[in-house]
């Protein structure tokens, strides 16, 4: 077949646009980074085939900027633009524009991204597909009042969410009558302020759910699955540490688990990697479908590893205009992976941000050990992004020894000059709930509170 392009844009930053870089060279395709004043060191920049500056450091002025990631592209000769995750990875009207400009957007139609990507819209498609939901409101609440007549059927305590929200944020929960009606009208204006959307509608909270959720590949007419993955320890509902598969769910519920996402999935027709994410009750063994990523995720590499199933490639491959290649018993779930996110923060500091230059980098290996990052020694973390600086992976046979690999690979791993969330992932390598799998989304916050982490300054030594 002959491809739609030979040059794609990547509109992103950081080791995700390290990982698109390498998957499209990896199909003979010519890269194109583009890069805020902040980034022009960037690891991106030196791999890319070509760069284009887009900005200056602030992300409003450069990395979100649409009409500058447009003039990069015309400038460059790039025929697609890969959105990568955050940013304007999930901004239907980018895609409509890319799409306009004649380029290939990769990544879902518009349409799917508004649909799924509005949690109120996303609820009521699964509804229609028949996709269990948490139990809530039918659609937007637009008003106190009618919030709180939908609340006497929810019942307390419950969850009041912004529609164009994602990432954990845009979130509040009320305990009771008086508690819904002051955290409505704060709910609906952080949800303007961050989204510039207001509009919110509301869930049952569940107090001890785990966060699983379904990679899914298409291309617009057939839809697979490749599993799932477990999120649920979170800190301020940001994933910190995540698993494929879930050691929480047996065969049975895997089996309807993922069904459930191939039907809405199907529903949307939907082209690209998407991830759709659950609600799990331990107690009741009921899952509950709360929202879709209509992107590849963060933690997209435990899929990777255990199904062997390059997900970066399989999206260009669909945006080249191939069809799925991979039929759904040609994918196998095989032993256990295990992802860390290591930032740029002081975790005994209350997560302290923590910028700087990266004085030494020493990185795992051996078998089933992958550490996908942008970092090398002398470059200086800035302060206006993400503070994700990479993420350790690793596999191997069972999940117990999936967790052996991961503590032995963290104590090899060493990024001196700054501070960053290593010890918090050595301590949780240690603990017996961790070990035993025996948690929930609320669990960390929890742990984190009885085990503070002792503070030390970061190791300073000369770069090389």
């Amino acid at each position: 077949m002959t491809a739609a392009f030979d040059t794609l844009l990547v509109a992103n930053r950081g080791e995700i646009a390290v990982r698109i870089i390498r998957a499209a060279k990896e199909l003979g395709l010519k890269t194109v980074a583009v890069y805020s004043d902040a980034d022009a060191q960037s690891v991106a920049v030196r791999m890319a085939d070509k760069a284009v500056r887009i900005g200056p450091a602030h992300a409003t002025k450069s990395y979100l900027s649409i009409d500058a990631i447009l003039q990069a592209a015309a400038d460059s000769g790039a025929g697609a633009v890969h959105p990568g995750y955050g940013f304007l990875s999930e901004n239907a009207a980018f895609a409509e524009r890319v799409e306009a400009a004649g380029l290939v957007f990769v990544g879902p139609t518009p349409h799917a991204i508004r649909t799924m990507g509005d949690k109120a819209a996303a609820r009521a498609a699964a509804l229609r597909a028949g996709v269990p939901t948490v139990p809530g409101s039918a659609g937007v609440v637009t008003d106190p009042d009618t919030a709180v007549e939908v609340a006497k059927d929810i019942g307390y305590p419950i969850m009041i969410k912004a529609s164009a929200g994602g990432g954990g944020r845009g979130i509040r929960v009320a305990h009771d009558e008086a508690e819904l009606r002051q955290q409505f009208a704060t709910a609906t204006a952080e949800a303007q302020a961050a989204f510039g959307n207001g509009e919110v509608y509301l869930e049952r909270f569940i107090r001890q759910a785990r966060h699983i959720e379904v990679q899914i590949l298409g291309d617009g007419e057939r839809v697979v699955h490749c599993f799932e993955r477990e999120c649920s320890l979170q800190r301020r509902r940001q994933k910190v540490w995540e698993e494929a598969p879930s050691a929480a769910i047996g065969e049975a519920t895997r089996a309807a688990l993922c069904e459930s996402a191939l039907r809405l999935a199907r529903a949307v027709a939907y082209r690209g990697a998407g991830t759709l994410e659950y609600l799990y009750d331990d107690d009741t063994r009921e899952f509950f479908f709360i929202e879709m990523n209509t992107r590849i995720q963060v933690e997209h590499p435990i899929t990777e590893m255990v199904t062997g199933v390059d997900l970066v490639k399989e999206m260009l491959r669909i945006a080249l205009g191939q069809p799925l290649r991979l039929k759904q018993e040609d994918i196998r779930l095989t032993g256990a992976a295990i992802e860390v996110r290591i930032n740029a923060e002081n975790a005994a500091k209350n997560f302290m941000p923590s910028p700087g230059l990266v004085s030494q980098l020493v990185v795992p290996g051996g078998p089933g050990v992958r550490f996908d990052t942008f970092l090398f020694p002398g470059y200086t973390v800035p302060a206006y992004y993400d503070s994700l600086l990479g993420k350790l992976i690793v596999h191997d046979t069972d999940r117990a020894s999936a967790l052996a690999r991961m503590r032995r690979a963290l104590g090899e791993l060493q990024v001196e000059g700054i501070h960053t969330t290593i010890p918090l992932h050595r301590a949780l390598c240690e603990d017996a709930d961790v070990a035993k799998a025996a948690f929930h989304t609320g669990f960390l916050e929890t742990w984190l509170a009885a085990n503070p982490l002792a503070d030390a300054p970061p190791l300073l030594k000369v770069a090389a």
